[in-house]
């Protein structure tokens, strides 16, 4: 049937075809006179023609031809074309030559090749009509178009897919879900094989579609997401208007049906339960519920109370946004022994309510919380609370400040037993009797030492020591007056020796350690041993304070400078205590203003007049002094070394120092060594010593004997010196294997010369001579320089002739 509707078509396009090249249209050029013209084209002006012109049909082509010859598009003609073949007919442009071949002869186009109007819907030629002999232009080129007929070859297509939309559940019937649309690549303008119309092809039960526009409603009102949240409806596009023949497409459009709060929050049990410990802290969560809820997302949120009065004291309700359950923590201390089992109410209700949906019934459910309180081993409980004892502190030692009270709120009731934490009482001062929990006092107490003392009491339980509470108490020493009043100060008072009677000397007020509850009050009198004096007065003024004036005009200093005033004070009691504080009254002289001049007590003068500026400015030039006479010390110190310096120098202007390193003992060839060896004759040393030749210690010895006669050391034939070889020798090894040392030379100077050594010791050490044999005299021919050195051993040879005579 299909391809009989095709045959069908192809036979009535031709048709069209051929009753449109029935008529023509004649496109006629005038060309008036040479200068109208193309310049340089001969044939415009050959032949005198004044009117020349273009004749061919209207062009369109087929699309989609499927013919094995090439099609027939049309013919171009010139009017001056007479048959005869002169007139060459040639086109360029848009598939010229391709797409399009021309007749040169008779101007038939044929099209080769099969055209697409969804491709290209027309092509721009121009055509040339030549003297085939000259190929000169016999009319003006000139543009024609040859157009692409349009069939119905594309079927609608969805270029938007794929499409999904939403509509809330339970929305009316008719509420718009979204609009899809499909395009036909066929030719708008020309027939209906581009009029596209949609229908439902899968879900018309819930879903409706506009033929027109494309827009997806709701065909019911009853969508409910909880049943089926998701739809998959098919819709159909089709073109020529939905007529018989038309081609047609479709997309699948997924609905998602959006969660609207139409649902109440259920709780899953009409009754929970839970236990916990008596000895729970405030805070302890007991246990956790949820109620469920059908919704999604923001509709799931939910709020939990506690609706009993009972529940609301003991317990509170929090709601974990993370899971929306509902937390029961412990608000109140729990007892077992007060009640073992409390019932809760607790209630879930949605946080956003949707007023469209309040007719389907209550948002909110209930169920009831069962709570069993445990019972657990509990240290004693202090009763009643009270922390604050109070005492006298004449109190005797053993007297009872209190009593605490602690007993076991277990339902076995154990014994309980007391003591005090020493960290809190550390010198002892209370004690407690460890059945009855009386505190008594350890040791005497001072209410001006420590008038409050902080006390932790322990109870625990008399057969279980872990089980322990703590009590702090507070214990307040009360005041018993057992200090006597004092002056203030040690009152010192001036008066003048021209003074008045009634003038008014000084004003004493005094100090009491203790502090009775009433308030203090003080009595001043004279003591009793002032009772005679005449000199002044005292009086009370009733504030706790008291004035001393003057009975007598003028003083003396000169009879009296000084006078002493007994002042007896007195508290309030009870009992009534007093003492005795004496006012130092100096007599200075005054100038006619009254103001003091000078006073006999030096000290007394100098502490009135001297201010903290002069004192500090007299230390300040005392500190300069000392340090001027240490400064004037430490310059004669260093002159007197520098002295003691110079003449070391002069005593070693005879040294002299070489900076080459010779080549030791044995280098002969350095130095002449026969000066230093005619110093020296070691025959005649050698020989004096072992025979003591007249000359000795005669008067016979000349200088030169004596200059031979310096301390020598001789070696001792028996000594052995490997130890000392051995030292030496694991020093220079250890010196020459240690990479630590740095690669610098070094000169070590040791006081063992060796045996070898042609010139003998100059050192006094392990001579053979004994001091009697040497002879010093010879050193005062030296010269001034040495002459200490002369009279030094001149002296310690006197000394040895004094000993052995």
């Amino acid at each position: 049937m299909a391809k009989g509707l095709q045959g069908f078509l192809w036979t009535m396009l031709l048709l069209f075809c051929a009753i449109q090249e029935l008529g023509t249209w004649a496109m006629h050029t005038a060309v008036e006179g040479p200068g109208l013209g193309e310049p340089g084209d001969p044939a415009l002006l050959a032949g005198g023609r004044v009117k020349r012109g273009w004749v061919w049909n209207q062009f369109f082509v087929v699309e989609e031809y499927t013919g094995t010859e090439p099609l027939y598009v049309g013919k171009i003609h010139s009017d001056s074309d007479e048959g005869d073949g002169s007139i060459k007919y040639t086109i360029s442009g848009e598939g010229a030559g391709t797409i399009f071949l021309i007749d040169e002869i008779t101007g038939d186009i044929h099209a080769t090749e099969r055209l697409d109007r969804e491709q290209k819907t027309f092509y721009t030629l121009r055509a040339q009509a030549r003297d085939r002999q000259t190929d000169q232009l016999l009319e003006p080129e000139s543009e024609f178009i040859i157009k692409v007929q349009d069939i119905n070859d594309s079927e609608p297509r969805f270029l938007e897919g794929p499409y999904i939309g939403s509509v809330a559940e339970l929305s009316p019937i008719g509420t718009s879900v979204m609009q899809v649309m499909a395009s036909d690549a066929d030719d708008p303008t020309y027939g209906s094989s581009a009029r596209v119309v949609y229908s439902v092809l899968e879900g018309e039960q819930h879903f409706t579609v506009d033929s027109k526009t494309g827009v997806i409603r709701t065909a019911v009102a009853d969508l409910d997401r909880e049943t089926q949240d998701r739809y998959e409806v098919v819709i159909r596009a089709t073109d020529m208007a939905g007529q018989l023949g038309g081609l047609s497409g479709s997309t699948t459009v997924t609905i998602v049906v959006t969660d609207v709060n139409d649902n109440p929050p259920r709780f899953p049990q009409k009754m929970y339960q839970f236990s916990i410990v008596e000895t729970a802290p405030v805070g302890t969560a007991i246990g956790r519920v949820k109620a469920e809820d059908s919704d999604v997302g923001e509709n799931t949120d939910m709020t939990y109370q506690v609706k009993d009065e009972e529940g609301v004291e003991m317990f509170k309700v929090t709601t974990d946004s993370n899971t929306q359950e509902a937390v029961i923590t412990v608000q109140k201390p729990l007892d077992y022994e007060s009640k073992r089992v409390h019932t809760v109410v607790v209630e879930a209700l949605n946080k956003f309510v949707d007023p469209r949906f309040v007719d389907l019934g209550t948002f909110r459910d209930q169920t009831i919380v069962r709570v069993s309180v445990l019972d657990v081993d509990e240290p004693p409980e202090f009763r009643p609370p009270s922390n604050l004892m109070e005492v006298q502190e004449d109190a005797h030692v053993g007297s009872i400040v209190g009593v605490v009270t602690a007993l076991d709120p277990d339902t076995a009731n154990h014994p309980v037993r007391y003591a005090i934490d020493r960290s809190t009482d550390a010198e002892r001062i209370f004690d407690i009797d460890a059945k009855t929990g009386a505190i008594v006092t350890g040791k005497v107490l001072d209410r001006e030492t420590a008038g409050w003392h902080n006390i932790t009491v322990l109870a625990m339980e008399a057969d279980n020591h872990s089980q322990v509470s703590r009590a702090s108490l507070r214990i307040r020493i009360l005041d018993v007056n057992d200090n006597p009043p004092e002056l203030a100060t040690p009152y010192e008072a001036s008066v003048c020796e021209d003074a008045k009677p009634g003038q008014l000397i000084q004003t004493i007020s005094v100090v009491d350690r203790d502090e009775p509850q009433s308030g203090h009050r003080f009595y001043f009198t004279l003591a009793p041993e002032a009772t005679n004096n005449h000199h002044f007065s005292l009086l009370d003024i009733q504030d706790n304070t008291a004035a001393v004036h003057t009975q007598r005009v003028g003083f003396n200093r000169q009879e009296q400078d000084v006078y002493l005033l007994p002042i007896l004070v007195v508290d309030s009691g009870p009992p009534a205590l007093s003492s005795t504080g004496t006012l130092t009254i100096r007599v200075c002289g005054c100038d006619s203003n009254g103001a003091i001049q000078s006073c006999n007590s030096t000290a007394y003068v100098v502490s009135a007049t001297l201010s903290p500026g002069a004192l500090i400015a007299l230390l300040v030039c005392v500190l300069i002094l000392v340090v001027l006479v240490l400064l004037i010390l430490t310059l004669k110190r260093h002159h007197k070394s520098h002295l003691t310096s110079e003449d070391d120098e002069d005593m070693r202007d005879n040294v002299i120092k070489y900076n080459d390193e010779g080549g030791g003992e044995q280098d002969t060839e350095a130095y002449d060594m026969s000066a230093l060896r005619s110093l020296y004759d070691f025959s005649e040393i050698k020989a004096g010593d072992g025979g003591g030749g007249p000359g000795e210690g005669g008067p016979g010895r000349n200088p030169a004997s004596e200059l031979h006669a310096l301390p020598q050391w001789v070696q001792s034939p028996d000594l052995d010196f490997s130890v000392f070889r051995d030292y030496i020798c694991r020093k220079v090894e250890q010196a020459d294997e240690d990479l630590s040392v740095p690669p610098y030379d070094s000169f070590q100077t040791y006081a063992f010369e060796g045996s070898d050594s042609p010139v003998p010791s100059l050192s006094s050490i392990n001579t053979w001579s004994s001091g009697s044999e040497q002879d010093f005299s010879y050193l005062g021919g030296w010269g001034p320089r040495f002459r200490q050195l002369a009279a030094l051993y001149a002296g310690r040879r006197g000394e040895e002739d004094g000993e052995e005579s």
